[in-house]
């Protein structure tokens, strides 16, 4: 039967937001999910955008090969928290980065469920 433990994303101090600082690839670290194939961590990210303006923001989904594993939202100004990533799976350390259009107006919040088997 399997388990699953909530996380703080890795890129995370203490729970915080994370800023999105950079305009393109590569992006800010978000989370490095669980080493190996037999665990995996169900992720999910919320953003928020603190500008005045609408903002496009990059989540590079285990790679930084675009079209791969982009995932494109435009985040509208001082709309609260919005919902990026619905609890998507990943696993063997596969690093989920994010950038925005605008620097430093972004930031991401969400958390972890490890699945251990």
């Amino acid at each position: 039967m399997s388990t699953f433990t909530p996380r703080l994303l890795s890129g995370s101090t203490d729970g915080l937001a994370i800023k999105v600082v950079p305009t393109a690839t590569l992006g800010t670290p978000i989370h490095t999910a669980v080493t190996g194939t037999s665990d995996m961590d169900e992720i999910f990210l919320y953003a928020n955008n603190t500008s005045a303006s609408a903002v496009k923001l990059t989540i590079e989904w285990g790679t930084v090969t675009a079209a791969d594993g982009n995932i494109e939202q435009t985040i509208q100004p001082e709309d609260g928290i919005v919902l990026i990533i619905p609890r998507l799976r990943l696993q063997n350390a596969k690093v989920v980065t994010a950038f925005a259009g605008t620097a430093n107006v972004i930031l991401i919040t969400g958390g972890v469920d490890r699945y251990t088997a």
